[in-house]
Formats: C-alpha cells, structure tokens, sequence
C-alpha cells in the first residue's frame, strides 16, 4: 500500500498489519469487550463517582437559588461503554483521516493495541443534560472544584464545531487494573468523558446522530463545493439547524436574566 492513505475501514486493517504487524481479529473485540466492561465496572462502583453523582441535587439547588431555575433533567447519569466498532472507527480516524502528518505518526504517536486503551479518551463516556445554556459552564465549574478537591485528574474542552455542534466534554483520568490477554492484570490510566450539554442541543443530537456518524465515516472525501454555499445539501440543513437553536438557547437566557432583573425591581 505504501504511503497511500487507506480508504476504509478494510484497507485500515490491512495497513495495521502490514505496517505496525497488527492483525485485528475476534479475540481483539472479546479482549476490548472484557476491558471497557471492568472499566466501567469499576468506575461505577468507585468512591469518586458515588460522591460525585451525590452532589448533583446540591448542584441543582444551589444553581435554582441563584437563577429561580432547576439545572438537570436527571440527578443519575449512565456510564455507557463504547461499542468495539465505534473505537477501532476511531483510531482509524485519528492514526489515518484526521492525520496531518501522514505518511508519519500523528501528534502523541499511533494507536495500536498496545496503548490505546489510553490513547482514546471515550471509551467509557456518560451525557449530562442542563436545562438552559448556562447551566453548562456552572457544572462544569463545579465538577472542576470536586475533582480538584478530590485530587483527580482532568481536563475540559468547550466544543464549537463549525458544524454546528455545541457541548462541554470533562475528561476524567483514572487508573484502573484491567485484564490482560493471557488474564492476569496490568494497570492503565483511562480517560473517562463526562460530556455536557442543554436538553435542546441534545435533543437535535439523537435526531442528527446517524448523519454525523455517517459524515464522520467518510471524512476523507472532499467536496469542490464547501457545503456552506451548498444549500440543497444534508450538511446545510444539519448543520445550521445546530447554529440556529444555539442562538436561540442564547435568546432564552437574555430574555430569562431580564425577566429576572424586573422581578427583583418590584
């Protein structure tokens, strides 16, 4: 194959083999399914999480005293596991599409078998939905303080995707004894995603899911016309859906701090 990019899923196996001598096979997705599993186990079961979840009512009351307004939908967010087809999807992603350096490694080097149960930052992940905008940052503030608190590691990026994607992703990094192929056990630092986002950015989510899954799988593939001026296109009506209701999610909490304001005047 040489320094040519591989084009799918297909090709990417075939490149690990030939180039890092990677063969990717049943007992890899049963091995994977083992770990995320105990990962996500143990990580429900840990003090962190038990405590953390608790303080999800002082949270909501706290953030209901300043504003006249309740912060959550739920008070006991699921921890889900990534499935074996959306991970190896993504260390195709990051070793190949999303590689600006290629035919060489990509920055934090490749992600093979061998540490990409560290390298890949959401294998377990867990939603937190707010009910107004800036109820986002007011938790993300508050689960800093605790993890801070709690002498954890972790790390926050405030997504704004040119594709009209808007949310809060909290990477909490833990370690963990997970089995090994031949089932005795090894320690390994995993990065579990605490993602957040409003109830109406999640709501377009679930509907626009099967289309980003679908843009994302085929990411190599460039277009002459840059969808912005593509009107009769998906990613035109997808992705400015995504923009507007941020707007509007921006209106909602103009008008509600006003509101507000005259209450306390009268």
């Amino acid at each position: 194959m040489g320094d040519e990019k591989p084009k799918n899923i297909g090709e990417y196996r075939r490149w690990l083999q030939d180039k890092h001598g990677v063969k990717i096979s049943s007992k890899d997705e049963v091995y994977y399914n083992a770990v995320s599993e105990r990962i996500k186990t143990d990580f429900e079961g840990s003090d962190f999480w038990v405590r953390l979840t608790g303080n999800l009512h002082e949270y909501n009351d706290e953030y209901l005293l300043n504003t006249g307004y309740d912060l959550l939908r739920q008070y006991k967010p699921g921890l889900l596991s990534k499935p074996f087809a959306s991970f190896f999807l993504k260390t195709y992603r990051k070793n190949v599409l999303l590689n600006a350096n290629w035919p060489k490694e990509p920055q934090g080097g490749w992600i093979l078998p061998s540490n990409w149960y560290s390298k890949i930052n959401d294998i377990v992940r867990t939603l937190i939905e707010v009910k107004y905008l800036d109820g986002v940052e007011f938790l993300i503030e508050k689960m800093k303080a605790f993890c801070k608190e709690s002498g954890g590691e972790c790390l926050v990026f405030m997504e704004a995707r040119e594709e009209g994607y808007y949310a809060a992703h909290l990477y909490i990094k833990r370690s963990f004894e997970v089995p090994r192929m031949t089932w005795d056990t090894e320690k390994v630092e995993v990065s579990i995603e605490v993602q957040l986002t409003t109830q109406l950015q999640e709501v377009i989510r679930r509907l626009l899911h099967r289309y980003y899954e679908d843009v994302r799988k085929r990411e190599q593939e460039h277009e002459d016309l840059k969808w912005q001026w593509n009107y009769k296109s998906d990613e035109f009506a997808a992705n400015y859906l995504g923009h507007i209701l941020h707007y509007v999610e921006g209106m909602i909490m103009e008008i509600r701090d006003k509101q507000r304001q005259k209450e306390k005047m009268l």
